[in-house]
């Protein structure tokens, strides 16, 4: 219950804090400890955090996974589930004690006062409605309107968030969209109760790069034009430095850590930042530089260019995919890889990047063109028939979803061993057991967790079973379709290095599929980009980094986040 003994007012947090501005803060979370029942017993993951955002401030919450950043937000909107609650400290709205509140109580606060962006728009969208719909039910939960006048509102709100063409948009299921899209629809029902405070949960995860900036700059700019909060929660160290004006850094449900952007990113204090630091591309670290301490102590020498005349690995020429007869999602595509080389492939959503790894990894059939692997014409053979074909333990995928793509019903060990019983010929015995706990050891998979299920493992142990997976067949192609877009940055490095490890001990081409141009640069030789299904420049990485020619990816390159002091755009 709230001080006075009643329901929390959303106008009265609201009024409080804009009248009291000067005098507190508009949010005060203080010793705040959140526990979860478990099978296991109870875990705590949130343990004496105190934080405070003021009126017009944006707070910035960094972390990885499990460190209690996410819980934290949840734990302030009371949307924690049902294992969880609060089981001390206090959480302060504006003037009003928020903490006992219930559910009924707090209604009158969410997305009046306090809103919030999701990290997966297309989860927290409702799939089977129209998004104006969406947005005029986020409407109609605290003002009376008719259809008519919700419809008005919901386009204005579109229009707001610079959605292209939104009397068409407005009638659309979020399947109909993008992924960009979905997160503006989520940012416009965000605003449309007009809070005051805005939690943003990973707003940007999954999102190309000029998507990221576009989304970011949107929101910095109607919170700027509002006069609202904002909390922005995030794993991306670049994200926090341009559009936070304070950051705290969170650990093991502890703050360790609370700077100005500039003094926390340039000479973090905690061992725990300074790692988070560490591990962070800039626009000059190599692989080797990412978390030191974590790469193999003698890297594998780069494997020997192929001899003059030798055929590409892979060839694929004047590729084209259709869709529905008339949507040309991939336009006259043509490149090379050879045997031991990384090639990336980089463009904004929609541009055809997974759709060229799929039509190369043989998971959908080309419209016209041809792929040739090993000189050999492998386009010609329907998709649906080259499971049987020798060549397929040759070309494998890491796909970017490691939780979709493994099968809930194997444990670690059996994702590992089906591609080797279908593919390699080997059965069941020692010779299979010695394969898959190779595989494991090779991508830094505990051989303790080979017995454990995808639920019961982390984000970066399921993309190291991807990995594993991937490699049993001793692959000569490997194709990696955003392998680390979801993960913590320590995480991320250390993939990272083990797929480079693995390219140079093995001789594998990589097709390296990302819009992470900061990963690309670091991971490729050599890098082509892509626009609307077509190539618009192809080169190798100093030249595309340093000398770009194309306009389109002088554009992709000034969109890249690096840690850096305060950006205007914040403040």
């Amino acid at each position: 219950m709230s001080e006075a003994g009643t329901a929390p007012s959303a106008a009265g947090a609201r009024g409080g804090a804009g009248t009291n501005g000067a005098a507190g803060p508009l949010l005060s979370v203080e010793d705040l400890h959140v526990a979860f029942s478990t099978r296991n017993g109870v875990v705590e993951a949130v343990r004496g955090v105190s934080l405070a955002v003021s009126p017009g401030e944006t707070l910035g919450i960094v972390g990885e996974s499990g460190s209690g950043k996410s819980v934290t937000a949840f734990a302030v909107t009371r949307l924690l589930d049902a294992a969880g609650r609060v089981t001390a400290g206090r959480i302060r709205f504006g003037r009003q004690d928020i903490t006992g509140a219930n559910h009924r109580q707090l209604r009158s606060l969410h997305g009046a006062a306090i809103s919030m962006i999701f990290q997966n728009p297309r989860a927290a969208l409702n799939p089977i409605r129209p998004v104006g719909l969406q947005i005029a039910d986020a409407i109609a939960a605290h003002e009376s309107l008719g259809a008519k006048e919700g419809r008005e509102r919901a386009l204005d709100l579109l229009k707001a968030v610079l959605i292209r063409d939104p009397e068409k948009r407005i009638d659309a299921f979020p399947h109909e969209l993008s992924g960009g899209m979905c997160q503006r629809v989520m940012i416009a029902m965000a605003i449309a109760g007009k809070p005051s405070l805005l939690i943003a949960d990973e707003p940007t995860t999954g999102l190309d790069v000029t998507t990221q900036k576009t989304v970011m700059d949107l929101v910095a700019a109607i919170i700027a034009e509002r006069g609202m909060a904002m909390m922005l929660i995030t794993h991306d160290l670049g994200l926090a430095s341009r559009y936070c004006q304070r950051v705290v850094v969170m650990e093991q449900g502890r703050i360790v850590e609370e700077a100005e952007p500039k003094r926390l990113f340039v000479a973090p204090e905690h061992p725990y930042t300074r790692r988070l630091v560490a591990a962070s591309p800039t626009a000059s670290s190599t692989i080797a530089d990412l978390a030191p301490g974590s790469a193999p102590s003698s890297a594998p020498a780069e494997p020997p260019k192929p001899a003059p005349g030798t055929p590409p690995l892979l060839e694929v020429q004047d590729l084209v995919k259709r869709f529905d007869g008339d949507v040309t999602a991939v336009g006259g595509v043509s490149f090379r890889v050879a045997q031991g080389e990384s090639v990336g492939l980089v463009g904004e959503s929609g541009s055809g990047k997974s759709t060229i790894s799929r039509l190369v990894c043989r998971l959908i059939d080309p419209s016209e063109g041809r792929i040739l692997f090993d000189g050999a014409s492998i386009g010609d053979q329907p998709a649906r028939g080259f499971h049987a074909s020798p060549l397929r333990k040759d070309i494998q995928i890491v796909f970017q979803d490691p939780t979709e793509s493994l099968n809930p019903r194997f444990n670690a060990f059996e994702c590992i061993a089906h591609p080797l019983r279908r593919l390699s010929g080997l059965r069941d015995g020692a010779a299979l057991t010695a394969r898959v706990r190779e595989c494991a050891d090779r991508a830094g998979l505990p051989l303790g967790l080979l017995e454990r299920f995808p639920h019961q493992l982390s984000g970066g142990q399921k993309a190291r079973i991807g990995i594993a997976r991937a490699i049993a067949c001793r692959p000569r192609l490997l194709i990696l379709d955003e392998p680390t877009a979801a993960l913590d940055v320590s995480v991320q490095a250390i993939i990272l290095q083990l797929l480079d490890s693995l390219r140079r001990e093995d001789r594998l081409g990589l097709l390296f599929v990302s819009h992470d141009l900061n990963v690309v640069r670091m991971m490729c030789e050599r890098i082509i980009v892509l626009r609307n299904g077509r190539i618009v420049e192809e080169g190798g990485r100093d030249a595309i980094f340093q000398r770009p020619e194309h306009p389109y990816t002088r554009m992709l390159l000034d969109a890249v986040l690096h840690i850096s002091g305060p950006s205007t755009v914040a403040g």
